[in-house]
């Protein structure tokens, strides 16, 4: 059974822990197996590649690493908020605890 990961590609999120507190940025992938999401600008490393047709200088490039989920919160129009499920029809869609509204 996979977990139920209610941060998704695309949502704006703010790092709640670690080196990047107060950080935001959009997510670019969620891990489902690690319960991890790469978001943008946040948690970089320096990663060394080998020259090749993409890049043929090579060298040492910052890319993102993935970082938990438990230490992300979703911003709906700026403010932090928890996300919840329910049934609208015959869907599951996500909504805001604090607003009440939809999450697109």
């Amino acid at each position: 059974m996979k977990p139920k990961i209610k941060i998704k590609k695309g949502d704006t999120v703010k790092v709640l822990a670690g080196n990047y507190k107060g950080q935001q940025g959009n997510v670019l992938s969620v891990v489902v197996e690690g319960n991890k999401a790469v978001v943008e600008g946040v948690n970089l490393v320096n990663r060394h590649t080998k020259p090749s047709a993409s890049s043929p200088q090579g060298g040492i490039v910052k890319k993102e690493a993935p970082i938990h989920i438990s230490n992300l919160v979703l911003l709906q129009n700026g403010v932090a908020t928890k996300v919840g499920r329910k049934v609208e029809g015959d869907k599951i869609v996500r909504y805001s605890k604090k607003s009440g509204e939809v999450i697109k």
